[in-house]
């Protein structure tokens, strides 16, 4: 079950070319898509599913900027109208193929995968790019076998670095203690929290003298379908105990990351990291992103094992605790949406059926 009236994350646009054989596939709530640009550059999605027989588009060729499927030769216009059906002069209205809203923006692609009328470019995520002058980000991504809303509660959960990430961002059990302010939004959750004369996170320990304490700011912005958008900032320890930390700042990042749904069981993970060009100190960049790589793979391990007992046994009762706010408060929200986007549709069809009847 998936929220349709939404922007979800496609990739990121450097990935995706004008070379010839340049057409890319992905699945996004179930639904299965072609990615390509056209000649102008523009990048085009669409249903990956020829109207005719529902060969795979992304078995055709580019073609002056559409798509030809080479099933029986029809070409499509990037809008999805149908334009060619060799042995025919008349090409049917309803030859089309559906094409989806698409937005570029800080350097990652978005498409909307609801009703294209209500596709508003306002609703799509703040983030800081991989080209946002004064940072340096670079980026990255994996797939993980597991549903998203387990990623949601991981990601609205941050808690579980402590244990899950102990080989990288763990190092202290202070996590367990945080005092987390959520607040929750139209369309999303936001958060922060304080670290505070913590020792250094396990990935970095090496740089610094055992002894060596740090303030660190979490401070996330989370929006639905999933994305994820928080500064980091790390402060040498200072005696402020509320508010922000009177400590000297050694580093102020951005991570940015859209969890984007496969279908129940598989998802794609889009990240970025990097620090502020006054932070930046040479190698740090490249270190974020082998970090950050790495602690992913200890979510991907712990979510897909999740996953599979949660199939197994779907309605096993679970016990919430202190720290379940977060992701309780995201999934309500998520589950709410949802609920009213169903309805919506419910609505709409009785209405059709109404006037159909009165024709």
């Amino acid at each position: 079950m998936f929220l349709k009236n939404a922007w979800y994350c496609a990739g990121w646009g450097k990935d995706l070319t004008l070379a010839r054989d340049e057409l890319q596939t992905r699945r996004i709530a179930g639904e299965a898509l072609l990615l390509y640009r056209d000649a102008d550059g523009r990048a085009v999605v669409m249903e990956d599913r020829c109207c005719h027989r529902q060969a795979a588009l992304s078995c055709g060729r580019r073609e002056n900027g559409g798509i030809r499927c080479m099933y029986h030769g029809w070409l499509f216009e990037p809008s999805g109208k149908c334009i060619e059906i060799p042995g025919m002069d008349t090409i049917p209205e309803r030859a089309r193929v559906r094409s989806y809203p698409v937005v570029e923006r800080d350097g990652w692609i978005w498409v909307w995968m609801g009703e294209a009328d209500k596709a508003d470019p306002s609703l799509i995520c703040f983030a800081v790019g991989p080209d946002e002058p004064g940072w340096r980000i670079n980026t990255g991504q994996m797939d993980m076998k597991s549903n998203y809303r387990l990623e949601i509660a991981n990601l609205a959960d941050l808690t579980h670095i402590a244990w899950t990430h102990d080989k990288t961002f763990g190092g202290t059990r202070a996590y367990a203690n945080a005092r987390i302010n959520y607040k929750l939004t139209e369309r999303g959750l936001d958060y922060d929290f304080w670290l505070r004369n913590s020792p250094a996170f396990n990935v970095f320990a090496h740089l610094f003298p055992p002894e060596a304490r740090f303030d660190f700011h979490f401070d996330v912005q989370m929006s639905l379908p999933c994305n994820f958008v928080m500064r980091f900032r790390t402060f040498i320890a200072g005696e402020a105990t509320e508010g922000a930390s009177d400590g000297q700042l050694l580093f102020d990042t951005w991570t940015c990351q859209a969890v984007t749904p496969r279908d129940e069981d598989e998802m794609d993970y889009y990240f970025s990291w990097g620090p502020s060009v006054d932070t930046d100190i040479p190698g740090l960049t490249q270190s974020l992103m082998a970090w950050i790589h790495e602690a992913f793979l200890e979510d991907k391990v712990t979510l897909e094992a999740q996953w599979e007992r949660v199939k197994e046994k779907p309605d096993h009762p679970v016990v919430d605790y202190i720290h379940d706010a977060g992701p309780g408060k995201l999934l309500w929200l998520l589950d709410k949406l949802i609920s009213e986007e169903q309805a919506a549709e419910a609505m709409s069809g009785a209405a059709m059926t109404r006037r159909g009847a009165l024709v």
